[in-house]
């Protein structure tokens, strides 16, 4: 991976020795530990995991919608897809204006924005009105936009060297344990009405606002912003430098997600029919296993990478390895339950390899200045991802069950092949 080239800027005497000063609070901040910044992790943990929550915690549920609104299957995975399309479309505009202005700017307002129009969807469920939720959905992704990426870019101002890689590796942990814990939340939540998970959505927001606003004091910054024209000339200039592997990258990042929301469609519709009948937090718990092995597998990756660049190229090679191998073995075995959870949580151990190391390189391949912008587009490629497992699964299961793993292995096949070819890191990530 190539080194960032240093947009010149002149530097005054006291802008020098307050950049000194900058550094001198980072190495110590990147060296010390305690409390302080333990909270200072989990909170910033709980803005992706309430961004997961906003699709994972209504899968179990798509069935029961479908019951009771009269709508088919198709309809039914727009719940999820067109909360995904909003969030990919209006996440760089996000990323912008945290670059422009500040990160807690962009966060705070996203998170009331994603709260409300939770109580706007579970309105309009009560009133059986697939219109309002549809709508208000839509609300939720505009919200969902100012995020889990604006969070990501928070990481890299606060902490540098192996404290930024462990920070990272634990937001993409919150990510999997919202995956893990929500379709278990969403069952037992459906046990009271079915469309209580849309309630739920403004408690998290609540309690994830609090968080932010408390115990997370975000750097100053030292530098004026640049204007619209020259921050876009230098996201150019960075992606026509780094765009081969920041590509790369994106696809990578993009397709993990594709596969895992796209194999939960999946399982949550085939639990529910003959030969297995299983339901409600049963349901939930076997959704849950393949995500427990992506979280673990986050969790540990974050912590042992550091900036090691060499570790990142091979745990990445691992990663989409398994996810291409077990995903074409699931072509002739998905029939066998116990075989197929085994080999889809043996994906998502690939994916908890994969993810983590790619945030990681990603947030460090840039000036703080335009580190919104960057993550904010890996993250839109993200959504996009999400949001389109649920349709194209449905149109593939409708047509063969192979189908859908030859299609996800031949994919993973191909990001195996583009990252082994076009990703190479320094010995140390920068």
């Amino acid at each position: 991976m190539e080194k960032t080239k240093s947009r010149k800027l002149p530097v005054s005497f006291e802008s020098s020795i307050s950049l000194e000063r900058t550094t001198k609070v980072a190495k110590s901040k990147d060296q010390s530990g305690g409390k302080g910044q333990v909270w200072e992790f989990i909170a910033i943990a709980t803005v992706p995991l309430v961004l997961v929550l906003g699709n994972s915690l209504l899968v179990p549920i798509l069935p029961l919608m479908m019951d009771k609104l009269g709508i088919s299957k198709g309809q039914s995975s727009l719940v999820i897809t067109l909360f995904s399309v909003a969030a990919a479309i209006f996440i760089p505009v996000s990323g912008y204006l945290s670059d422009r202005f500040t990160r807690k700017t962009v966060l705070v307002p996203s998170l009331i924005l994603f709260g409300l129009a939770g109580i706007l969807a579970g309105f309009g469920a009560i009133w059986k009105s697939y219109t309002i939720i549809i709508i208000a959905r839509a609300i939720q992704g505009i919200g969902a936009a100012g995020t889990s990426s604006i969070a990501m870019a928070l990481v890299g101002d606060m902490y540098k060297g192996a404290t930024e890689s462990r920070a990272l590796g634990l937001t993409e942990a919150a990510n999997g344990t919202g995956k893990v814990v929500s379709p278990i939340l969403g069952s037992l939540l459906a046990i009271w009405s079915w469309y209580a998970p849309f309630f739920a959505f403004p408690i998290f927001c609540l309690l994830s606002l609090l968080a932010i606003l408390f115990l997370i004091k975000e750097p100053k910054r030292n530098q004026k912003p640049p204007s619209l024209k020259s921050y876009l000339n230098d996201i150019k200039s960075n992606l026509k430098e780094k765009g081969r592997w920041l590509i790369t990258a994106f696809f990578a990042g993009s397709l993990s997600l594709f596969v895992l929301f796209g194999v939960l469609f999946y399982l949550s519709n085939i639990l529910e029919k003959p030969p297995y009948s299983i339901i409600g937090v049963l349901k939930g718990a076997i959704l849950a296993i393949p995500l427990l092995g992506m979280v673990v597998t986050s969790y540990i990756t974050g912590s042992r990478i550091k900036k090691n660049g060499k570790l990142m190229r091979l745990l990445m090679n691992i990663g989409l390895a398994l996810m291409t191998v077990s995903l074409a073995l699931s072509i002739f075995l998905f029939r066998n339950l116990y075989v197929f959870i085994g080999l889809l949580t043996l994906s998502s151990i690939g994916t908890g390899l994969l993810l983590p190391c790619l945030n990681t390189m990603i947030t460090g391949s840039v000036e703080k200045s335009q580190r919104g912008m960057i993550t904010s587009l890996y993250n839109s490629l993200r959504f996009l991802g999400v949001a389109a497992g649920p349709p194209l699964f449905s149109w593939m299961m409708d047509r063969s069950n192979p189908l859908v793993f030859i299609t996800v292995s031949s994919l993973s096949l191909i990001a195996l092949g583009l990252v082994f070819f076009l990703i190479k890191p320094e010995a140390e990530v920068a």
